[in-house]
């Protein structure tokens, strides 16, 4: 039951991810500036997580240890982020949302079976079989089909 709601969450977020890509389109229409609307996403998101780190630290009597992480980690995230969102505004007017959410779905399965094969950052290693391939290679069609047919 577990893996169900977690497998669930993951397709929310995707649902999430796609309705937030015209919607900061939209907005860098209206701001006039494409990366206004990447820094407003950024801000306003900012604002929420912190304030839920600051409840959940609370309500598990748990500090933020700043001091734990290594210093390049502290920004990595955001600036990946940061091209991520950018990327999606300024793509989704020019190529639609259904074609910005394939091309970055399979980005991020090709990139996550590098990081999965090579146990980035301490994951656990795991191979790149044949399923995986064809899974990938689906998902290339995939993207390619949405962005040419």
């Amino acid at each position: 039951m577990d893996a169900l709601l977690w497998a669930l969450m993951g397709v929310v977020a995707g649902a999430c991810i796609a309705a937030q890509a015209p919607i900061n389109a939209n907005l860098g229409r209206a701001l006039d500036v494409p990366v206004a609307a990447a820094a407003v996403s950024f801000l306003s998101g900012g604002i929420v997580l912190w304030m839920l780190a600051f409840l959940f630290s609370h309500l598990t009597a748990t500090p933020i240890n700043f001091a734990a992480a290594a210093p390049w980690t502290l920004v990595a995230g955001g600036l990946l982020g940061a091209f991520y969102v950018f990327s999606n505004i300024t793509l989704t007017p020019m190529i639609g949302a259904a074609a910005v959410m394939a091309l970055s779905v399979t980005g991020q399965l090709v990139g996550g079976l590098f990081l999965d094969k090579v146990g980035f950052m301490g994951m656990a290693v795991r191979e790149i079989s044949m399923g995986r391939i064809a899974g990938a290679a689906l998902l290339v069609i995939g993207a390619v089909m949405i962005r040419v047919l």
